[in-house]
């Protein structure tokens, strides 16, 4: 029971961490290209803030709608395949018992263990389904409130990350002053996220915060070079 729980509570922190990440990578460099491009057009600090505010928002509900679709897809998928594992098993059990069989032998089981092994998973039909799904598709069972709670996760990470750029178009009257502490905090804050985010996914930290900081850089410098050149 407890390696199950175990289990559950690592892939929820996996789906979690995902979308966090997603949320965050787009929030905090899309509002800050166009915070940086519209500076570079030289228009007032307070239509930076207008339209910073409108792109968090409609970026945040378009993140969040999308990853509503996508574990909703997952859900979606993940079903269809579970209706034909069980149709198998009734059109053509013999074949469904062999592949479990060699599912089994692949783990290193051998001679009779294999179909004792085999015959008792076959028994019940949900475990056995289950087995299959897990073990020959590799699909794990959608957490049923996924859909809702990676659309929510996923939309506030982009809304609060957003946000970094932002602030200091809010509080300086300045826009090329604001720019110059937008683009320091918020290269700083991709450094930290992508640190973070190395460190979680087991890559080199110090790399993946040099990556994200780069990425950042030249989304938001291609856009204020452009505005600069049009304006």
């Amino acid at each position: 029971m407890n390696d199950l729980r175990n289990n559950e509570e690592h892939f929820l922190a996996s789906d979690i961490v995902h979308d966090v990440v997603i949320g965050m990578s787009d929030g905090l460099t899309v509002p800050f290209a166009i915070a940086a491009g519209m500076s570079g057009a030289s228009v007032a600090t307070n239509v930076v803030v207008i339209a910073g505010l409108a792109e968090i928002t409609a970026g945040s509900i378009s993140m969040g709608l999308g990853g509503y679709l996508s574990s909703r897809t997952d859900r979606e998928h993940y079903e269809a395949e579970r209706k034909r594992e069980v149709k198998e098993t009734y059109d053509v059990p013999k074949t469904e018992i062999q592949e479990v069989e060699d599912i089994l032998t692949d783990f290193g089981l051998e001679g009779e263990q294999v179909s004792t092994v085999a015959e008792a998973i076959s028994k019940e039909r949900d475990k056995w389904v289950d087995f299959m799904m897990r073990f020959e598709l590799g699909l794990d069972k959608p957490d049923p409130r996924r859909e809702l709670k990676s659309a929510l996760t996923i939309g506030l990470s982009y809304a609060f990350s957003g946000f970094i750029p932002l602030a200091p178009y809010m509080i300086i009257n300045s826009v090329r002053s604001a720019l110059y502490v937008s683009a320091g905090i918020t290269l700083l804050a991709l450094f930290v996220f992508g640190y973070i985010k190395g460190a979680l996914i087991g890559v080199n930290a110090l790399r993946s915060g040099l990556q994200t900081i780069v990425i950042g850089g030249l989304a938001a410098g291609a856009a204020f070079l452009i505005a600069r050149l049009i304006g």
